[in-house]
Protein backbone atom coordinates (compact mmCIF):
# COMPACT_ATOMS: atom_id res chain seq x y z
CA UNK A 1 0.00 0.00 0.00
CA UNK A 2 2.46 2.01 0.61
CA UNK A 3 4.34 1.77 -2.80
CA UNK A 4 0.97 2.58 -4.31
CA UNK A 5 0.40 5.87 -1.94
CA UNK A 6 4.05 7.26 -2.75
CA UNK A 7 3.37 6.67 -6.44
CA UNK A 8 -0.09 7.30 -6.94
CA UNK A 9 -0.63 3.92 -8.62
CA UNK A 10 2.07 1.22 -9.96
CA UNK A 11 1.60 -2.26 -11.92
CA UNK A 12 3.09 -5.46 -9.72
CA UNK A 13 5.79 -5.77 -11.24
CA UNK A 14 6.36 -2.28 -10.15
CA UNK A 15 5.67 -3.16 -6.73
CA UNK A 16 7.91 -5.82 -7.04
CA UNK A 17 10.87 -3.59 -8.33
CA UNK A 18 10.48 -1.41 -4.99
CA UNK A 19 10.24 -3.50 -2.48
CA UNK A 20 13.32 -3.68 -0.61
CA UNK A 21 13.06 -7.89 -0.26
CA UNK A 22 10.33 -8.91 -2.70
CA UNK A 23 8.77 -12.19 -2.63
CA UNK A 24 7.55 -13.58 -6.09
CA UNK A 25 6.11 -12.02 -8.74
CA UNK A 26 3.17 -13.94 -8.67
CA UNK A 27 2.99 -12.87 -4.62
CA UNK A 28 2.60 -9.28 -4.74
CA UNK A 29 0.09 -10.10 -7.75
CA UNK A 30 -1.81 -12.10 -5.45
CA UNK A 31 -1.58 -9.69 -2.80
CA UNK A 32 -3.03 -6.97 -4.71
CA UNK A 33 -5.70 -9.10 -6.04
CA UNK A 34 -6.49 -9.79 -2.58
CA UNK A 35 -6.50 -5.96 -1.48
CA UNK A 36 -8.31 -5.32 -4.66
CA UNK A 37 -10.95 -7.57 -3.26
CA UNK A 38 -11.39 -6.05 0.22
CA UNK A 39 -12.01 -2.57 -1.29
CA UNK A 40 -8.53 -1.69 -0.61
CA UNK A 41 -7.30 -1.13 -4.53
CA UNK A 42 -8.40 -0.67 -7.87
CA UNK A 43 -7.23 -1.42 -11.36
CA UNK A 44 -7.23 -0.59 -14.45
CA UNK A 45 -6.15 -1.96 -17.59
CA UNK A 46 -3.21 -0.69 -19.78
CA UNK A 47 -1.60 -2.66 -22.64
CA UNK A 48 -1.32 -5.55 -21.04
CA UNK A 49 -1.36 -5.15 -17.63
CA UNK A 50 -3.21 -4.25 -14.41
CA UNK A 51 -2.21 -1.12 -13.04
CA UNK A 52 -3.23 -0.63 -9.46
CA UNK A 53 -3.82 2.34 -6.96
CA UNK A 54 -5.44 3.09 -3.69
CA UNK A 55 -9.69 3.28 -3.09
CA UNK A 56 -8.57 4.35 0.90
CA UNK A 57 -7.00 7.46 1.97
CA UNK A 58 -4.13 6.32 3.89
CA UNK A 59 -5.72 7.21 7.44
CA UNK A 60 -8.69 4.73 6.34
CA UNK A 61 -5.98 2.04 5.49
CA UNK A 62 -4.17 2.54 8.39
CA UNK A 63 -7.26 2.09 10.57
CA UNK A 64 -8.30 -1.10 9.23
CA UNK A 65 -4.55 -2.54 9.10
CA UNK A 66 -4.05 -1.73 13.02
CA UNK A 67 -8.05 -3.52 13.21
CA UNK A 68 -6.71 -6.65 12.03
CA UNK A 69 -3.17 -6.59 13.87
CA UNK A 70 -5.49 -5.53 16.99
CA UNK A 71 -7.92 -8.79 16.42
CA UNK A 72 -5.44 -11.24 15.01
CA UNK A 73 -3.12 -11.04 17.31
CA UNK A 74 -3.62 -8.96 20.39
CA UNK A 75 -7.28 -10.37 20.87
CA UNK A 76 -8.97 -7.24 20.67
CA UNK A 77 -7.04 -6.19 23.67
CA UNK A 78 -5.60 -2.43 23.32
CA UNK A 79 -3.35 -2.77 26.32
CA UNK A 80 -1.63 -5.70 24.85
CA UNK A 81 -0.47 -3.99 21.91
CA UNK A 82 0.71 -1.05 23.81
CA UNK A 83 2.68 -3.60 26.45
CA UNK A 84 4.41 -5.55 22.75
CA UNK A 85 4.97 -1.95 21.51
CA UNK A 86 7.30 -0.92 24.50
CA UNK A 87 8.65 -4.23 25.39
CA UNK A 88 10.04 -4.32 20.90
CA UNK A 89 10.85 -0.31 21.09
CA UNK A 90 11.36 0.89 24.61
CA UNK A 91 14.87 1.47 23.76
CA UNK A 92 13.79 3.57 20.76
CA UNK A 93 11.23 5.55 22.59
CA UNK A 94 11.55 9.13 22.71
CA UNK A 95 10.43 11.52 25.79
CA UNK A 96 8.23 13.18 23.27
CA UNK A 97 6.59 9.64 22.57
CA UNK A 98 6.07 8.77 26.23
CA UNK A 99 4.73 12.75 26.52
CA UNK A 100 2.34 11.98 23.58
CA UNK A 101 1.14 8.44 24.68
CA UNK A 102 0.39 9.83 28.39
CA UNK A 103 -1.31 12.53 26.64
CA UNK A 104 -3.58 10.15 24.54
CA UNK A 105 -4.07 7.82 27.64
CA UNK A 106 -5.04 10.94 29.32
CA UNK A 107 -7.71 12.21 26.64
CA UNK A 108 -8.98 8.45 26.07
CA UNK A 109 -10.05 9.14 29.99
CA UNK A 110 -11.61 12.43 29.73
CA UNK A 111 -13.90 11.14 26.89
CA UNK A 112 -14.73 7.85 28.97
CA UNK A 113 -13.13 5.27 26.19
Amino acid sequence: MDILYQRGSASAADVLAALPDPPSYSAVRALLKTLELKGHVAHRVEGLKHVFLPCLAPAQAKHSALRHLLDTFFRNSPSQVVAALLDVSAAELTQDDLNRMAALIQNAKKEGR
